[in-house]
Formats: C-alpha cells, structure tokens, sequence
C-alpha cells in the first residue's frame, strides 16, 4: 500500500538528487515537481468541451537539474519502465533550429515542452527525471512530466506565469512530440490542482470550479490493473473521430452542445457505433455536472451511482474498458461501505477509481485482491495541490 509523503522531503527528490550527481558528477541547484492525477468522473469528455472533475495525486514526477554553459541539454530517467536510451543529448532550441520528436519516446515530452516554452530562450541543462506514478495506468505520468518539465524551466528562465497558457503548452507538446490528441483535463489538474479539492474543469471555457473532498470520514482508493495501456495506437484517435462525425451530423461545434434528445432523433443518421460514442458522451458531460453538485453537497450515496453509471457506459457504449478492470469494479461494489467505483483514465487497462468510506479502505482492498485474477495495487489517496518548485 503506497502512502505517498510532501514532494519536498520525499525519497523521490533524494533519489533523483543522486542519481544527478552520478550522471553528472555535480549537485543539481533547481528542482520542481508535478502531480499525476485520478479523474474521480468525467471520462472522454474533455475532447469534447465538456465537464471533468479529476483531482491532483500526492503521486508525481520530479525534475531535479542545474544549468550549463555549452548550450547542450542532458536529461537522465530513472524510470526502469521507460524506453531506451535512459539518457538523451540534444542542442538547446534555436530561431534556426527547432527540436523533433524521435527516440526514445520517453523523451518526446520533454523535447516538447522546451520546444513550445513561453519563455527563453532556454539554455542548455543537466536534468534527471524521476516519477512515482505508475507508468500506462491511467493516472497521467506524461502531462505529470511535461509540467515538471515546464515548471522546471521556469525557474531556468521565468515566463510570465500565466497558468492557463502553461497548461495549454503541455497540451500541445504532447499533441505535436508524441503524437497523442489528448484533451485539456490532464494538464489542466496537474498545473491547478488544490490541496483538499477535485476540481470541475469546463473543458470549453477552461473555467474551475474547486469541490471540497476533505471529509475524514470518505476515502478515494485507487486500484491499478497492472494491465498496461498504450493510448497512441488507433482506438482513442477513432473515439475522437466517432464524437467529431456525431457532432458534424447534429450541425453542434461538439458534443457538449447536443442532447439525447437531438442524438436519439439524428439515430437512424449515425449508424450503431457512432450513436453509442456519442451518447455516452453526452450522459457523461450531464452525470460529470451532477456528481459535482452531489460531492459539493456531500452526498456521496448519488456520487456513488453517478460513478457507476460512467463505468458501464464506458464498458457499454464508449467500449473503452477490459475484463481486468470491469472484475474490479465488480468485486469493489460487493464491499460494504463502498458508495460507488469504476474505470479511470484512458481505458484498455489503467486504474479504477472507487469512493467508499474511510473504515472500509482495508477490508475494500482484501476483497478485490481475492477476487481479482491479476495481482491488483493499491493507493490511498488524498487531493493533492499541483505543480511547484522545490527549494533544494
């Protein structure tokens, strides 16, 4: 059971403070950490200007790095899970010369990043990168090291602060360096998260509304699959394509904009597979609304079945989750004291998010271990704050 600790005196930073000092023979003077995030409901919506209510994890990335004079950039990953080369060298972006993605993938993100920074012109650094968040589960490792990164390189060479645009930059460097048509939701949390809150983010307006969630008496307990998912591949670009054809043929700019009423009338029009795209993006966009107002209302009992209904749409209709997180949910919604649990994140693997009180928090984890036919992990969470620097 991971309990995660302050970024500031976590074994995370000294592990990563080392590791720069073996790579690179000196101590790193700048540091910054970004949280990985569990989107509580809210799921596929954020692609198509609806609403999401993720809060930040105390789970996250640290950059730790110092400048240097030769205007080359060398950056270390700690992570045994990333693809090889664990080091990468490259020229500091230039008016004449701009980066490009390439290998290792893991790299992508960071190129991107300095690539799109609002600041600069950034100089050559030693980084090393190093991440709590289980990699492929769902809860954002790569918008958690593209703000690292970001948050980083402020410190090297300050922007104007503006956190919307930092939020946006990361979005885009993840669109154009790794080839991932992400929506806003992951980068928004990790930049803005707020201790002791979820967060609904309206993904059309970029407006925040912060939800309490800091009731003793509930728990929010992830479960990891173990199944690991690769989002690049086809099927979430034909998500988006599905939600963008069910859109253009009810004459809306998105989704966010139709009802069920205008979709079951258009059904005839989008064929089966578009159709079922489409409404469960419109019901999730109304459930996300809902579970806010029930979660700011502490009615955790309608959350609970909000959650639920997500998942079997996504099961259902979206067609995004798999046997391993669907047992899990099953076997979370047998435990007393649960109010609700489903799949989180992309889908075809990850995590599952469930809300349950807080004295059910063991005996939740027991049962999904014994009925579960993978090995399960589990982390107990509370919302986190975001990004920030860290003073070394």
């Amino acid at each position: 059971m991971a309990v995660p600790v302050d970024p500031g005196s976590s074994p995370l930073l000294a592990a990563a403070r080392r590791a720069h000092e073996a790579a690179f023979g000196s101590a790193a003077v700048l540091a910054a950490w970004a949280p990985g995030r569990v989107n509580l409901i809210g799921e596929h919506t954020d692609y198509n200007g609806g609403f999401v209510l993720p809060m930040a994890l105390q789970l996250g990335t640290v950059l730790v790095g110092s400048p240097t004079q030769d205007g080359t950039i060398s950056i270390v990953t700690t992570s045994a899970e990333a693809d090889e080369p664990h080091r990468v060298q490259f020229p500091a972006p230039s008016p004449d010369s701009s980066l490009s993605p390439g290998l290792p993938r893991w790299a992508n993100y960071v190129k991107g990043v300095i690539q799109h920074y609002r600041g600069g012109p950034v100089p050559g650094f030693s980084a090393v990168m190093a991440s709590d968040i289980p990699l492929g589960g769902g809860l954002s490792s790569s918008a958690a090291l593209e703000v690292a990164t970001y948050t980083f390189l402020q410190q090297l060479c300050p922007d104007d602060g503006d956190l919307v645009a930092k939020a946006l930059v990361c979005q885009k460097a993840e669109h154009t360096f790794a080839g991932m048509p992400c929506g806003i939701m992951d980068q928004f949390i990790s930049v803005m998260g707020k201790e002791g809150h979820a967060l609904l983010i309206d993904c059309r307006s970029l407006e925040t509304v912060p939800v309490p969630l800091t009731d003793a008496s509930l728990a929010v307990l992830i479960t990891n699959s173990n199944v690991r998912h690769t989002l690049t591949g086809s099927e979430y670009p034909t998500r988006r394509r599905h939600c963008e054809q069910a859109a253009a043929a009810l004459g809306k700019a998105t989704l966010r904009d139709a009802t069920l009423a205008e979709l079951e009338e258009a059904r005839s029009r989008l064929g089966d597979e578009v159709f079922r795209r489409a409404r469960h993006v419109i019901g999730e966009i109304a459930r996300t609304a809902q579970a806010a107002q029930a979660l700011q209302h502490r009615d955790y009992r309608t959350f609970g079945r909000l959650m639920v209904e997500s998942h079997n749409s996504l099961r259902d209709d979206y067609e995004v989750s798999c046997p391993e997180l669907d047992e899990l949910v099953a076997a979370a919604l047998e435990v007393d004291g649960v109010y609700g649990s489903r799949m989180t994140g992309g889908g075809f693997g990850g995590c599952t998010v469930t809300l349950l009180e807080a004295g059910a928090a063991h005996r939740a984890q027991q049962h999904i271990q014994e009925k579960y036919s993978g090995t399960a992990t589990f982390y107990l969470t509370k919302p986190s704050g975001g990004a920030k620097a860290l003073p070394l």
